[in-house]
C-alpha cells in the first residue's frame, strides 16, 4: 500500500505543480474516498504534510523575493491560532467521543472544497488586478482604513476554523482573502504572507490532531516522498498546458468532491 500512497502524492504534486491549488483540496478527499481513510485521520495527517511542504515555499519567498508581509502574518495568526486552539480543544474535550464530530468535519471539508472551486476561477482575475494596482502604488492600500487589522484578525478566525477542521482553505482561500483585503499589495507579496501564515496554521492544527492520534506516519512519509519529485514535473508541464483549461476542469472536480462530502 505504500506504493499507492506515494503514487497518489506525485499526482497530487502534479495537480498543485500545474494549477498551485494547494495539497489539502486534493489529498484530503483523496485520501477518504479512495483509500478509505476516516476524516479525521485525512486531515490530520494532510495538515501535518502542509506545514512540511509550505515551509520550503516561505523560505524561498521570505529568503530570495524578501515577499512576506510580516504584520499581516502576524494579524491572520493572531486570530487563526487561538481559533484552531479552540477547536482542537472542543474536538478532544466536548465532541470526543461524538459520532456527529465526523458528520460535522465532513460537510465542513465539502463547503471548503467548494469555497476553493469558486476562489479557483476568480483567484487570476483577482491577481492581475493586485498586480495593476501595485504598479501604480509602490505601497499597498488597506481596503477598510482604521478596521483593516481587525477585519484581518477576523478572517484568521475564520481560516482558523476552516483549516483545522478540513484541512482546506489555508492556500488558496487565504490567497483570496488576502487580494481582497489588500488590494494593492503585489502577487508575490500576497503569496509570500499566504504561504507564511499557513506555515504556523497548520503546524499547530497539525500537533493538534497529532495528539488525538489522527496522523497516520506511514502515509505521511510516502505522501512527502512523492508529491515532491511531482510538483517539481507538475511546475515544468504548467507551462505546456493552458492554465484557462486546467483550472476549470480542476474546479469541476473539486465542485463534484465537494457536493458529495456535503450530501453525504
Amino acid at each position: 500500500m505504500e506504493t499507492a500512497y506515494i503514487v497518489s502524492g506525485v499526482l497530487v504534486g502534479v495537480l498543485v505543480g500545474l494549477t498551485g491549488v494547494g495539497g489539502g483540496s486534493l489529498m484530503t478527499p483523496l485520501l477518504v474516498f479512495l483509500f478509505g481513510f476516516a476524516p479525521s485521520t485525512a486531515v490530520g495527517t494532510d495538515l501535518l504534510f502542509a506545514s512540511i511542504t509550505k515551509t520550503g515555499g516561505t523560505l524561498v519567498h521570505h529568503g530570495k523575493h524578501k515577499s512576506v508581509e510580516w504584520k499581516i502574518v502576524g494579524w491572520l495568526a493572531l486570530g487563526s491560532l487561538p481559533a484552531a486552539g479552540v477547536v482542537l480543544y472542543l474536538l478532544e474535550t466536548t465532541f470526543k467521543k461524538d459520532p456527529a464530530v465526523t458528520a460535522i468535519m465532513t460537510t465542513t471539508l465539502g463547503v471548503a472544497l467548494l469555497l476553493t472551486a469558486v476562489a479557483l476561477l476568480f483567484r487570476n482575475r483577482l491577481m492581475r488586478k493586485s498586480h495593476e494596482s501595485a504598479l501604480q502604488r509602490k505601497t499597498h492600500s488597506e481596503r477598510f482604513g482604521r478596521w483593516q487589522a481587525p477585519i484581518t484578525v477576523c478572517v484568521g478566525v475564520m481560516l482558523g476554523v476552516l483549516v483545522t477542521l478540513s484541512s482546506v482553505g489555508a492556500g488558496a482561500l487565504g490567497t483570496v482573502a488576502l487580494l481582497f483585503l489588500y488590494p494593492r499589495l503585489a502577487t508575490v507579496r500576497v503569496v509570500g504572507t499566504d504561504l507564511a501564515h499557513a506555515i504556523p496554521l497548520t503546524a499547530v492544527a497539525g500537533l493538534g490532531h497529532l495528539h488525538m492520534g489522527n496522523v497516520n506516519f506511514e502515509l505521511l512519509g510516502s505522501l512527502l516522498i512523492g508529491s515532491l519529485p511531482g510538483i517539481y514535473v507538475g511546475s515544468h508541464l504548467s507551462g505546456r498546458i493552458p492554465e484557462h483549461i486546467m483550472r476549470p476542469i480542476l474546479a469541476s472536480i473539486l465542485v463534484l468532491i465537494g457536493l458529495k462530502f456535503v450530501l453525504a
